[in-house]
């Protein structure tokens, strides 16, 4: 299917690894020109080269911190002088430390909050302008754990439910101006991320790694840790010219595991 996204103008945050980069790499293969960020400038750098010269289209890397509001304006305005608009815009961040409620300080509650939330606000309402006169699609990236808090993400079970109300008011305020906002949530996908959350229990119950994701695997109905590319081809769809009509929605890649309804 043509996604349509052929000379479209995106934005991805977090986008030197991970799903992020999937993301990225998805919309460089519909021909969509990118503007990546992350921390690791050189990383991202990298990875704007790569899609530059595999897919043709172009592709720009700078370093931002998005817990920076700062540095989230600057980012709009290198949209803004690059492309004019934007018309893709995907809310990343890496996830905040795993942990318990009493274990974990006031700073860190604060951190997280500036990076997994704040991160979100400040990116929807600096790039709104550079939308509103076309349109546009916004896709955040948050957790399954929106549904099922996951035990010791307390940090993440409390600011990824916080995006899903975000994108749900803003698609009823946003909605006159063709601006689609939905939420994509992955279940446990191989990331660098995963390899992090997989460790750290296995350190929490003294047992060795492989038994975690024995355990976790037979807990998802298809057998396996999803890849990157099977969320990015959901997270594409959305950002798409194909996506009319779906907005302020929840979208799990997560290979069953969640069972609520």
């Amino acid at each position: 299917m043509d996604l349509y996204l052929k000379g479209k103008k995106a934005v991805v945050t977090a986008s030197s690894k991970g799903l992020g980069r999937a993301v990225a790499e998805q919309l460089a293969a519909e021909g969509a020109d990118l503007l990546l960020c992350s921390r690791d400038e050189q990383a991202v750098c990298d990875v704007a080269a790569q899609l530059t010269q595999k897919y043709g289209v172009s592709a720009a890397g700078m370093a931002v911190d998005l817990s920076s509001p700062e540095q989230i304006g600057w980012l709009v305005q290198q949209a803004a002088d690059r492309f004019g608009r934007v018309d893709a815009l995907v809310c990343n961040a890496g996830g905040p430390p795993s942990g318990s409620f009493l274990s974990l300080d006031e700073e860190a509650w604060l951190h997280a909050i500036q990076l997994n939330l704040m991160s979100v606000v400040r990116l929807v309402k600096g790039f709104h302008p550079l939308m509103k006169e076309q349109g546009g699609r916004i896709v955040t990236i948050a957790s399954s754990s929106v549904k099922v808090p996951i035990p010791g993400l307390v940090l993440s079970n409390t600011l990824r439910t916080g995006i899903v109300g975000l994108m749900k008011t803003l698609s009823v305020e946003w909605g006159p101006d063709g601006i689609l906002l939905n939420t994509v949530c992955p279940g446990r996908i191989s990331t660098d991320r995963l390899v992090e959350l997989d460790s750290a229990k296995a350190a929490r119950d003294q047992v060795p790694v492989e038994e975690v994701r024995e355990s976790m695997v037979k807990d998802i109905p298809l057998g396996r840790y999803g890849e990157p590319e099977e969320l990015a081809a959901t997270a594409a769809f959305l950002l798409s010219p194909r996506n009319s009509y779906m907005t302020g929605s929840v979208f799990y890649v997560d290979g069953g595991s969640v069972k609520a309804i």
